[in-house]
């Protein structure tokens, strides 16, 4: 597993746009925040997280896709919230994997982290004003 250092490094590649701030928790799902609060970006996170990581069953919590990435080894999925995302690294997966592996592994850590809600990193990007 990677490191929390690892981890940020990762989606620092891997998220678009320069000033989009997020948050990472502890099973490498992230939550990006495009148009963030004025206030704690943890606390706005974990709230969406919170609503939107945990899977129920029957419910649109339950859906995913996957995105192979190409500037790191590894997938991107995705939920139900677009602001959701979870990395699953090549070494999670049994090789070769499928999209079906791949995104059931995602769901699942974006599960752990919907319940545990431990973050370890913020990447505040929010422009300082003059």
């Amino acid at each position: 597993m990677a490191t929390e250092d690892n981890q940020a490094a990762i989606w620092r590649q891997v998220i678009e746009g320069e000033n989009k701030s997020w948050v990472l928790f502890a099973h490498h799902t992230c939550v990006v925040l495009p148009d963030p609060p004025d206030g704690d970006l943890a606390a706005a996170a974990t709230a969406i997280l919170g609503e939107y990581g945990p899977v129920h069953a029957g419910s649109a919590s339950g859906d995913f896709g996957t995105i192979e990435l190409e500037k790191v080894p590894g997938w991107v999925v995705w939920s139900h919230h677009p602001d959701v995302l979870t990395f699953v690294a090549p070494d999670e997966v049994e090789a070769p994997p499928s999209d079906l592996v791949v995104g059931l592994t995602g769901r699942s850590k974006r599960d752990r982290d919907g319940h545990e809600l431990t973050v370890i990193h913020v990447e505040d990007r929010r422009l300082s004003a003059p």
